[in-house]
């Protein structure tokens, strides 16, 4: 199957992977109670930014227990 040229075989994977990442994310951030830097804004970098606004949110969005 094709959309606009691109096989849905090849991005599959990724947009497989992009929802697990912002789920895992957004459930993490849900359960913690402090972050670095407000809260609300790493819920609007997990959501927007694809892929890489969840990986930021590990590295330096969590806060060190």
């Amino acid at each position: 199957m094709e959309i606009a040229g691109i096989d849905l075989a090849l991005i599959a994977p990724l947009l497989i992977i992009q929802l697990i990442l912002v789920i895992v994310a957004i459930i993490d951030w849900v359960k913690v109670k402090e972050t670095n830097g407000p809260k609300w804004l790493w819920l609007i970098i997990i959501i927007v930014i694809n892929i890489i606004g969840p990986v930021l949110y590990f590295i330096f969005g969590r806060r060190q227990r």
